[in-house]
């Protein structure tokens, strides 16, 4: 089975079919899709500018699409390093049980479904590489109230999504499942009886 960097070379590649160079991209979403698959293939065409279902694409689109995916995916193994990194330094401190950032991000290794975005046509318009930034900035600082992705306090508990966990928090905005080590109790508790959180 190909890797990630080979399957972009395919979709690089002008001397490929250009249903190939098509195909190629999408199975790079195999290997690293934000939002889940569907979520994360509907984010790049309309970025790129091409559809969803378009079987001939521009071949500079595909690769524009390509190019957000790969500076996505260089912060997303970055934060996966410095992760890793951590976590052997902790267990060399003696510090052997996970906190509730190492649960998530347990489920989430190797970047699917990171900002689950469990309705493929709700999700963040922004680029994939900042909403990646943000979404790591708020795993990095205390718990919050609102989306770290978009700001909105709109958040709303969800249950039979098709992911793990398999129900959390919705953003009622940019429609991501966010992360529960990210939100304070108060919102957590909050999302879960669908009210809004009321400012302090």
């Amino acid at each position: 089975m190909a890797g990630f960097r080979s399957l972009a070379r395919q979709v690089r590649d002008p001397g490929c079919d250009l249903a190939l160079r098509r195909y190629s991209l999408r199975k790079c979403l195999e290997k690293f899709a934000p939002y889940g698959h569907r979520a994360t293939w509907d984010h790049l065409c309309a970025r790129a500018g091409f559809g969803p279902e378009d079987r001939s694409p521009d071949p500079a689109r595909l690769v524009a699409a390509l190019e957000e995916l790969e500076e996505a995916r260089s912060v997303w193994l970055r934060y996966e390093s410095e992760f890793t990194e951590r976590r052997r330094r902790e267990k060399h401190d003696g510090l052997r049980r996970p906190g509730s950032v190492d649960d998530w991000h347990r489920l989430t290794w190797g970047g699917f479904g990171v900002a689950w975005c469990d309705d493929p046509r709700v999700h963040p318009s922004d680029p994939l590489a900042e909403v990646l930034r943000r979404l790591i900035d708020a795993l990095e600082r205390e718990p919050g109230a609102s989306c770290p992705v978009c700001g909105a306090d709109r958040l709303v508990w969800k249950y039979g999504l098709d992911h793990e966990p398999s129900s959390g928090p919705v953003c009622g905005d940019c429609g991501i499942l966010v992360p529960r080590p990210v939100l304070s109790p108060q919102a957590l508790a909050y999302a879960r009886r669908g009210r809004l959180l009321m400012p302090a």
